[in-house]
């Protein structure tokens, strides 16, 4: 069965990499440009994995985490964050809000899908 993973980032062209790479790879891509929009895509539908950014308008990556926890159909769904902060507070402040991981951008494709796949398994 096709995994499905949920991007949201306010960058189109990052989303655009992240897309072609996980679609390239087999799996079915959402995506979103900021947490309010991918808390759209919440409803009900099974998805395997979340990626998002941290510095995003409207609601950043450490809200839509906690947010998404709230929520009974994803409260273990894996999330990665996807990040420029390479900061340890910022790493942890993600942990404690319920990421499952990070990777620090720029990335390169094959890191990703291995972290993903670690993920996943």
């Amino acid at each position: 069965m096709t995994k499905t993973i949920l991007i949201v980032d306010d960058s189109e062209s990052i989303r655009e990499v992240v897309n072609f790479t996980l679609e390239k790879s087999g799996y079915n891509v959402l995506s979103a440009d900021d947490g309010t929009e991918a808390i759209k895509h919440l409803d009900g539908k099974h998805i395997d994995l979340i990626i998002t950014d941290l510095h995003m308008p409207k609601m950043n990556g450490i809200e839509l985490i906690k947010e998404v926890r709230k929520i009974n159909e994803y409260k273990y769904t894996p999330i990665l964050y996807l990040t420029t902060e390479s900061q340890h507070s910022k790493k942890m402040e993600a942990k404690e809000a319920g990421a499952t991981g990070w990777i620090i951008k720029p990335f390169m494709p094959e890191k990703l899908i291995s972290a993903i796949k670690k993920i996943l398994k």
